[in-house]
């Protein structure tokens, strides 16, 4: 079965045989057997069995959410409401969180779990990636990553979220089981570990112990850093060729020479930034044009989570990024796309190339610049994903 889409306004495809042609107008786009099977002129489209009709809208390729945690109990809004009101944002109400979810069923996490990945998916995010985090038990982390890979195949073992309050006196102890019986029993449900470098989760020396047990473990390698403080993370997870190292609102100008070196020597290490958290938590925003105007590759993130963002809109991240970051809207929703793709260390997705995995989203509007003009409001009219329309219940790669 083929498809094409026809009458499309613009064309956004980042597709990296053409990296100097970002966007096409009077274009078509072809599907078949759930990948993109041609794009060009609309009047040179060849003949398929379906059409859709994008009536003059702008058409881009999915969003690639590298950063999420979905598998939780419970809210957080009270502390959310006392941050407006000028308490500052510490890791320690995790532990909130981590109880709600332990006393919570597997039905209970998966009906929560389903809503989420649904307005996720509802907002154009046609890959997600999903941490656990909010277990820090060994049957918990297990569970709680079991879980996510119901629903996505890029899954994160982030048993070093915090430690837990029963090993707040013993720290070593929880490393101890981070490294062994717990990562043992998390390891075939995720494709990553992650650590949470920060004055309330784990040190360096921490992380790298953790980071190096995931990787002998066949693991990937994602770090949390930069959320509080220039804290060393950044330097870690590029000397151990971690994929991304979210946050990085915190950086010295040592960390984005590291970056950019880093992304000019290969896959390199992604700086993945969540502006949705800034705006949650009241802290200052990345400077993603620093990063940018270095050569450092920058992704964009939701970090959806029931503590310092509880938002998925990947929209609102790239409208943010626009208003705060100093981006172009270009840079935003190749950051939001592309940019997560590279993060997720995917070649298959977040662009719209001849071969990509056919992730397409048929805005609301006639041009992609929409998604910062028009902060707020639905734009995404219809999500393709593999080729297909995305039902909530599918899995999103």
């Amino acid at each position: 079965m083929s498809t094409v889409i026809t009458n499309i306004g613009q064309l956004v495809t980042f597709d990296p045989a053409e990296p100097d042609r970002p966007i096409r107008t009077d274009a078509a786009l072809v599907i078949e057997d759930g990948l993109v099977a041609w794009v060009g002129d609309a009047a040179s489209a060849p003949a398929t069995d379906e059409l859709i009709d994008a009536d003059g809208a702008a058409v881009i390729p999915g969003f690639v959410d590298s950063h999420s945690h979905l598998v939780f109990a419970g809210d957080r809004v009270a502390e959310f409401e006392a941050r407006m009101t000028g308490r500052p944002y510490t890791a320690g109400g995790i532990r909130t969180t981590v109880a709600a979810t332990r006393a919570a069923s597997d039905d209970e996490l998966r009906e929560r779990l389903a809503r989420l990945v649904a307005q996720s998916r509802a907002q154009g995010t046609t890959t997600l990636e999903i941490k656990s985090g909010y277990g820090l038990s060994l049957v918990d982390e297990e569970r709680t990553l079991r879980l996510a890979r119901e629903v996505t195949d890029e899954t994160t073992f982030l048993g070093a979220h915090v430690v837990p309050a029963e090993f707040a006196d013993v720290r070593e102890a929880y490393v101890d089981l981070v490294c062994g019986d717990m990562l043992a029993a998390c390891a075939p449900h995720a494709r990553w570990v992650d650590v949470f470098i920060d004055s309330g989760a784990f040190t360096v020396d921490e992380a790298r112990r953790i980071l190096t047990a995931g990787r002998d473990a066949g693991l990937g390698l994602r770090v949390h850093a930069g959320q509080l403080d220039a804290d060393g993370g950044v330097a870690l997870a590029v000397e151990l060729d971690a994929a991304s190292v979210d946050h990085c609102t915190h950086l010295t100008d040592v960390d984005v020479d590291a970056l950019a070196a880093s992304a000019r020597g290969g896959a390199g290490t992604v700086a993945t930034l969540l502006p949705l958290v800034e705006y949650s938590t009241k802290q200052p925003y990345p400077d993603a044009r620093r990063l940018l105007d270095a050569g450092v590759a920058v992704a964009l993130a939701s970090d959806c989570n029931p503590g310092s963002n509880f938002s998925s809109s990947m929209p609102l991240a790239v409208a943010l990024a626009v208003r705060e970051l100093g981006m172009t809207p270009l840079d935003a929703l190749a950051a939001a796309s592309r940019g997560g793709a590279r993060a997720l260390r995917r070649t298959d997705v977040g662009h719209l190339g001849v071969g990509a995995r056919a992730d397409v989203v048929i805005l609301d509007a006639p041009d992609y610049r929409y998604l910062a003009y028009r902060p707020g409001v639905p734009l995404v009219r219809t999500v393709i994903a593999a080729g297909t329309a995305l039902a909530h219940t599918e899995r999103a790669h």
